[in-house]
């Protein structure tokens, strides 16, 4: 027993030992791992040995050739895109890589796989600005959100979060069944192409997060392109995205497209109220017309003040002329009904004279005796009577027409009116939602 005890005891012993041999060289292994690394930052980019403000060589390590910087970008949200000042709020992270032959060092053999610096301002950096940027701030909170990685063969990651709020041109022709182009342009400030020269990143250069949500838009697709431009200081590169935005149509539906229905439809009960009516006839018609001119200032509110017709402003247009039209409807027919009235006594006593067999110049004004027909016929006459009877017999039949049949089943002319009313006004209208539906939804898009 006391020999099994002994060699346990030893093999014990030996276990202990190799486990403190093991964590001495792992934490020798990193204590020496930190001062290489703090060696490698010393012997790159120690005192004399950088200069910052001087760029990297250009293509393929040539002195003369232009720096290339590699971009990409990581879209993070849109929070607005505002109609009436025409911007956007975009937040991103913005990426930048390129070769810096200066900041090369030796890897141990694959174990420093990058150098990572907390001061972007020690080293070269391109100089990058935002073209149509209207506002724009770095994220500091709770440390800078800056990311520089330096890797054994020179090239350099620069990673930053930033927030933008860019200018955003749009044409409203079509609005609100539009589509708009929004753009990202990044350019080099104060490097021409000759020195600096920008290009996508190989493969993905534009990210967009998968939970973007915006309220009134969805973003239909994006595009990459090249924007070098020229001014008298030289050509400078330039890169830019393009987002296009599909406007959800619903919201519109719902707020402005039925309510504006709705009111010209109320406008046409008018047709079917009484003619002698006017208090509720003129209340209906003041009534929706002015619901519709506080709908349509109310839609203009939210809109800049451009200079060309806009589809909204079509729609609102015809539907007010449709109401406006209800209300004049009902004072052509008031005025008919008055006529009406004034020419009746008139066409009453012509009626009577006519069908009564005496002869108008016998009668005198005011006079309430008449002259008496003879009692007796001459033979003339008599024969003149029955030779208009078979002249009449003997006319063709007049063709009826059938509308002018119908329209004839009324009996006053205001009611014809309102008759009329009641088949053109849907009619028109309908015939308006054709044209305009189609125009609109089925154009081309110009991109």
């Amino acid at each position: 027993m006391s020999k099994m005890r002994e060699h346990w005891c030893r093999r014990l012993l030996v276990i202990l030992f190799a486990l403190v041999v093991v964590v001495t060289q792992v934490t020798w292994g990193k204590e020496n791992f930190r001062a290489i690394e703090k060696q490698i930052l010393d012997d790159i980019m120690g005192s004399g040995r950088y200069d910052s403000r001087i760029r990297p060589h250009g293509i393929n390590h040539t002195a003369d050739g232009p720096a290339e910087v590699k971009v990409n970008i990581y879209i993070r949200s849109i929070s607005k895109i505002d109609d009436v000042v025409m911007e956007y709020s975009v937040q991103m992270t913005f990426r930048e890589s390129w070769w810096d032959e200066r900041l090369m060092f030796n890897d141990m053999g694959g174990q420093m796989a990058y150098l990572t610096l907390t001061d972007p301002d020690k080293i070269w950096k391109p100089d990058l600005f935002f073209a149509n940027e209207k506002e724009g701030h770095f994220h500091k909170i709770i440390m800078p959100n800056v990311l520089l990685r330096i890797y054994p063969n020179g090239k350099v990651l620069y990673s930053i979060r930033i927030s933008l709020v860019l200018s955003c041109p749009m044409n409203l022709k079509y609005y609100p069944l539009d589509k708009q182009t929004c753009s990202i342009i990044m350019a080099s400030y104060g490097y021409t192409t000759e020195d600096l020269m920008f290009e996508w990143k190989e493969g993905d250069p534009v990210q967009i997060t998968k939970n973007l949500h915006l309220p009134r838009f969805t973003l239909e697709k994006y595009l990459t392109d090249y924007c070098t431009s020229k001014t008298n200081t030289g050509e400078y590169s330039c890169l830019k995205v393009d987002l296009v935005f599909k406007r959800e149509f619903s919201y519109y539906l719902i707020q402005i497209y039925i309510p504006c229905c709705m009111l010209v439809i109320v406008s046409w009960v008018s047709f079917w109220l009484d003619q002698n009516a006017i208090p509720a006839r003129v209340s209906l018609g003041v009534t929706t017309l002015l619901t519709m001119a506080t709908q349509t200032s109310g839609i203009n509110a939210s809109l800049p003040p451009v200079s060309y017709t806009k589809a909204i402003d079509v729609w609102t247009g015809v539907c007010l002329t449709f109401v406006f039209g209800a209300l004049l409807e009902f004072a052509l027919v008031n005025y008919a009904s008055r006529s009406q009235l004034r020419q009746a006594p008139k066409k009453q006593r012509k009626w009577d004279i006519e069908h009564s067999g005496l002869d108008p110049d016998h009668l005198e004004d005011g006079a309430t005796t008449f002259a008496m027909k003879p009692l007796v016929h001459h033979h003339d006459n008599i024969h003149n009577d029955k030779f208009r009877q078979c002249e009449v017999h003997m006319q063709p039949p007049k063709s009826i027409n059938p509308f002018k049949a119908w329209l004839n089943k009324f009996p006053t002319r205001s009611k014809r009116i309102d008759v009329m009313s009641r088949i053109l006004f849907p009619l028109m209208f309908a015939l308006f939602n054709l044209v305009y539906w189609t125009t609109y939804l089925l154009r081309h898009e110009e991109m």
